[in-house]
């Protein structure tokens, strides 16, 4: 960050009297601009025991399969993001929501959170983030093939918590990544 987006003028980073983490701050208006982690919220859409997959037409991981799910906006539910990722992603509806996951992405800053869903019907198609979309039966996920570690943690508990017949709601935080150490 160069300009203070309150403004205009140059920013400078510091620590803000009271505070414990270097932040941008403009010494003309006094704003410290926040920085905080982004939510990407989604859905495990299933129909008749499948659940419903995307294929990514869009970087990252362009031509891989996810779950549908995106960044929440401002003003909405992270149940509204979740639907409306599922409508822009798959062209799809969802019923009898349930927090299922949440899950931690420090190094990237993000928060990522699913839902259990039912589809609404059998009425989907490749939005325009979507290359295609299919059902998939557990025997036939394309599991080599996924986009992200949060959506094959999701779909992983996901089946196990199927056999179970008992859905609870999963928290986890995957491991921040390091540099190589120097040999």
């Amino acid at each position: 960050m160069n300009f203070c987006s309150h403004c205009g003028e140059q920013v400078i980073q510091r620590i803000p009297e009271g505070d414990s983490r270097l932040r941008y701050v403009c010494e003309h208006c006094h704003t410290i601009h926040y920085q905080n982690p982004n939510i990407v919220a989604g859905s495990v859409p299933v129909w008749e025991g499948k659940v419903l997959l995307c294929r990514r037409a869009i970087e990252p991981r362009l031509g891989f399969w996810t779950l549908p799910a995106g960044f929440m906006e401002n003003g909405e539910s992270v149940e509204q993001a979740a639907r409306r990722e599922t409508v822009e992603e798959a062209c799809a509806t969802l019923n009898n929501m349930q927090l299922y996951t949440l899950i931690d992405v420090p190094h990237i800053s993000q928060v990522h959170v699913f839902y259990r869903a039912e589809l609404t019907s059998e009425d989907f198609a490749a939005g325009v983030e979507s290359l295609e979309v299919q059902l998939f039966d557990e025997a036939d996920i394309p599991w080599d093939e996924l986009a992200f570690h949060t959506v094959r943690r999701t779909l992983e508990w996901f089946f196990a918590d199927r056999q179970k017949g008992v859905f609870p709601v999963h928290s986890d935080c995957l491991p921040v990544s390091r540099p190589p150490t120097p040999t």
